[in-house]
């Protein structure tokens, strides 16, 4: 039974872009092609329609995308019953986190999560934490540990493991040991003051909300995918960085940068795992959301 085809049908049918389907399916665009062909040959019918700008579902495709998701629901459906019925869980689960988050809260819930269920598969997928919920959303994941959006997205569950500031920080000893006074903004000359930004994210919805409270135009210097990159250009003297609490604790480059303590500051962010709520049904995933109490 392949079901990983139907998995990657569906991804596809879901971002219509099959390099965007084939990096959230761990394989190459040329491949996740080759076994779409394969699958439209075994059916006897084109499920997409392709160009050099857009790709598209047929009406065949629309009908095959109701079956895959009906035969994977099924699929999930009946193999947690048999599972609960053999009263010891075998199987698999995939979980994407960054790589902070991996040895920040991700070893301690699989540390004792290990112990209880020893044949269960644990497939760790580490990147940019803001393809963390989409990836949960769009079927390719199980459980995912990111920052909660200011909305949550229907069907998603969300379980918190912790807060984290989000920092403004800048060149010079040390992270550890923020000055004592806090900073207006208006004090800052922001128009000549170089700023290193995410690219995208909540983290950089959250930098350009506060900016725009301000009524200050940030200078963005640069525009950077991950927060360890980040911290990495800011501890080189590039300019002024924003990065959450715990991606600063937990990088080597600490001791070369320091927490501007600008009042009003970031809102923080809330961590935590994220699943579809109709997975919690299913044992292996209820029981992995249950390690956190």
């Amino acid at each position: 039974m392949d079901i990983q085809i139907l998995k990657q049908f569906v991804q596809l049918s879901s971002s219509l872009h099959f390099g965007r389907a084939s990096e959230l399916s761990l394989v190459s665009p040329s491949a996740l092609s080759r076994r779409i062909r394969k699958l439209e040959n075994e059916l006897g019918v084109s499920l997409f329609e392709r160009n050099n700008r857009s790709v598209t579902l047929t009406h065949a495709g629309k009908l095959f995308l109701a079956y895959s998701r009906d035969a994977l629901a099924e699929w999930e459906e009946i193999r947690n019953t048999l599972m609960q019925q053999s009263g010891e869980l075998h199987g698999e689960i995939s979980v994407y986190c960054s790589v902070t988050a991996s040895y920040s809260f991700l070893f301690h819930i699989l540390e004792s999560f290990r112990k209880q269920h020893p044949h269960i598969e644990i497939k760790l997928h580490t990147g940019d934490p803001e393809d963390a919920v989409e990836r949960v959303i769009s079927g390719q994941e199980d459980i995912a540990i990111a920052a909660r959006p200011d909305k949550l997205a229907p069907g998603l569950a969300f379980k918190p493991i912790a807060v984290s500031p989000l920092v403004f920080i800048v060149s010079g000893p040390s992270a550890k040991s923020p000055q004592s006074k806090s900073l207006d903004p208006g004090s800052i000359d922001w128009a000549n003051v170089p700023m290193i930004l995410p690219e995208r994210g909540l983290a950089r919805q959250r930098v350009d909300d506060w900016f725009r409270k301000q009524n200050l135009a940030p200078n963005v210097y640069s525009q950077v995918a991950g927060n360890e990159a980040i911290v990495s250009m800011v501890s080189l003297g590039f300019g002024v960085g924003v990065v959450p609490q715990i991606v600063l604790d937990n990088s080597p480059l600490a001791s070369s940068v320091r927490v501007l303590m600008v009042q009003p500051g970031l809102k923080a962010y809330d961590v935590g795992l994220f699943t579809l709520e109709k997975k919690l049904s299913g044992p292996i995933i209820s029981s992995f959301w249950s390690q956190l109490r």
